[in-house]
């Protein structure tokens, strides 16, 4: 029997339920939809109340430990960990565990090696780590715990699995001994050890390589980088004296990283010389006191920069919060490539890397490769796409970027038999230096030694038609003076706009001026586009059964249209240059990049 009480609570589910199905609250959802991306963040720095400058006097046939105390911090919020290297660097040189005389008597007084500095005949200093107690402690590995030798290369001292806590994070103490045996002369003596974070925890740090004579090699310079390269021969002397500059345009980069944008090259591994970076392909000159000289040979590293976030909705900050040259790297987040991207002289930001979106079935599911959103309908016609290692297929014309317009009709085939040479080349089919008779080989570089003649694949990037740089249907698209609304550049992106007033002359004008280059000087500004951080390349083009000017030309689409055939576009090439004034036929493949215009 049911009490009075449970009636009632009855009656009202009752009540309730009956509403519910009467008059549905689902019938209408609204689902908002908050995406909210946290880069990694990793620092070390000295405590406030550290020291890393210390000094102590010692007598001779001494011993004294634990002089001076460094507290390194570091916070690091990547879920796999970061380690600590630690390697001897006295007078700033790699691998230097020596403490070197500061005076200046001739001849020097011995410098006092590296040792576990306890007693002999021979005077040493050593070095020792310790974790700060506490939730965040790092493990000291490879017995740092106690006095022993500076590394002469870098090694792994500390590491931590894990570290998301910026107010406590994790503190590492440095603290050195010395011996002094009874023959060391008197004068002060210096030794430096340099400590470097690296994460994940698997990463390891960059190391400096020896120069090859005569040689240009190009090295990969961090860990999980994909590619091969080889070296370059640096041309001889034009001139009968021998000994005049000689020059050398460099190779584009056969590299990638993932989660990582390439910036073009550094001459020092550690990046510790700002100046000392090169474009992809820049010119240079074997001059006295630059680049090692003729003969010497020349070493370049991967310039990589971390991905701070993503592309898309990124507005290009100001030149107060990023200035003039200034570098970074964003992810493209429908395919999760990383792009190098700088603030050039006209005060935009742009990617100083070619676009390398795969317009493809495989990306392209939902008919919604434009710019990332909407459907088909809004940002031209992606469906029925083919995937790029597909054959024997037969779509439409569209805005196909891996497939060339084949000249006589506004069909795109292509099949084993009567078509191959008409796909368009991929980049990555390339990265580690492979072919097929169905994608053009990439012309012989006659200065690549050991078999490496396809260097500079990877960082060339796709080609796409005009049509499918502004996301368009038509075979030659629209005769409108320019396209804005709609491109393949990411949300918040645009293609730069052509002719006399785009955006391609705007920024060849204020490196005119910056560079004062003579108006009449092609070469002159070939060299400068090309130069970091604006990292021009050459990479060619594509049309119809041939992928041209690979190595010494390239073309760049503009959004601005010349007529229902034609397109305006930059051509950066060693005999020429026209900032976004030439044109081509907008069935050619050609290269792409975006910008993003700052913000007031």
């Amino acid at each position: 029997m049911v009490n009075a009480r449970c009636r009632a609570l009855l009656v009202l589910f009752v009540l309730f339920a009956g509403l519910v199905f009467a008059h549905s609250v689902f019938a209408d959802d609204v689902i908002d939809v908050v995406n909210v991306t946290v880069p990694v963040s990793c620092s070390m720095s000295e405590a406030v109340s550290g020291n890393t400058e210390h000094t102590a006097t010692i007598r001779n046939n001494e011993y004294e430990s634990d002089i001076g105390l460094t507290n390194i911090n570091v916070f690091c919020n990547d879920k796999d960990g970061y380690s600590v290297y630690a390697i001897g660097y006295s007078e700033d040189t790699y691998g230097n565990t020596e403490m070197v005389y500061q005076g200046n008597d001739t001849p020097a007084p011995s410098n006092i090696i590296t040792g576990t500095a306890t007693s002999g005949n021979t005077s040493n200093w050593a070095m020792k780590l310790s974790a700060v107690e506490g939730t965040y402690a790092p493990t000291i590995l490879n017995g740092f715990g106690s006095y022993r030798t500076v590394p002469s290369t870098y090694t792994q001292v500390a590491t931590f699995a894990a570290q998301t806590d910026n107010t406590i994070g994790s503190t590492i103490q440095s603290t050195y001994a010395i011996f002094v045996s009874p023959t060391q002369q008197a004068g002060t003596y210096q030794g430096k050890v340099r400590y470097t974070l690296v994460h994940p925890n698997s990463e390891v740090p960059p190391t400096p390589q020896a120069t090859e004579a005569g040689k240009i090699c190009y090295y990969p310079n961090g860990s999980n980088v994909e590619g091969t390269m080889g070296c370059q021969t640096i041309p001889e002397s034009g001139t009968t004296d021998g000994v005049s500059p000689t020059s050398a345009t460099l190779l584009a980069s056969n590299f990638s990283r993932a989660g990582y944008g390439f910036a073009g090259w550094s001459k020092t591994f550690d990046y510790s010389d700002s100046t000392g970076f090169l474009g992809p392909q820049e010119y240079i000159e074997f001059t006295e006191g630059a680049y090692s000289g003729n003969n010497s040979g020349l070493s370049l590293y991967a310039h990589w920069v971390e991905s701070a976030g993503s592309l898309q909705g990124w507005t290009c900050p100001n030149n107060t919060t990023m200035p003039v040259g200034a570098v970074t790297a964003l992810t493209d987040l429908r395919d999760n490539e990383t792009y190098a991207v700088a603030k050039l002289a006209d005060g935009n930001c742009w990617m100083v890397e070619n676009l390398r979106l795969e317009n493809t079935a495989e990306h392209n599911s939902d008919g919604a490769l434009a710019q990332g959103y909407g459907t088909s309908a809004t940002y031209g016609n992606f469906g029925g796409l083919a995937n790029a290692e597909s054959t024997g297929i037969s779509v439409n014309y569209s805005a196909n970027s891996l497939y060339s317009y084949d000249g006589s009709n506004d069909t795109i085939s292509i099949g084993p038999d009567s078509y191959p040479a008409y796909r368009m080349p991929r980049y990555n089919n390339w990265n580690n230096q492979s072919a097929s008779e169905n994608r053009p080989q990439e012309p012989t570089t006659t200065d690549a030694v050991n078999n490496t003649t396809n260097a500079g694949m990877y960082s060339y990037g796709n080609y796409y038609t005009w049509a499918a740089v502004i996301a368009d249907t038509a075979p030659h698209a629209s005769s409108d003076t320019s396209v804005s609304n709609t491109s393949l550049c990411p949300e918040g992106w645009h293609i730069p706009s052509g002719g006399e007033s785009g955006e391609f002359s705007i920024l060849l004008g204020f490196i005119y001026s910056s560079s004062q280059i003579s108006g009449s000087d092609t070469f002159a500004v070939n060299r400068e586009f090309r130069k970091f951080p604006n990292n021009y390349l050459y990479s060619g083009f594509y049309y119809e059964a041939s992928a041209m000017r690979r190595g010494s030309g390239s073309i760049y689409w503009s959004s601005t249209t010349k007529d229902e055939l034609h397109s305006y576009h930059l051509v950066v090439a060693e005999d020429n240059f026209s900032a976004g004034l030439a044109y081509s036929v907008k069935v050619a493949g050609a290269s792409i990049r975006c910008l993003s215009t700052h913000s007031p």
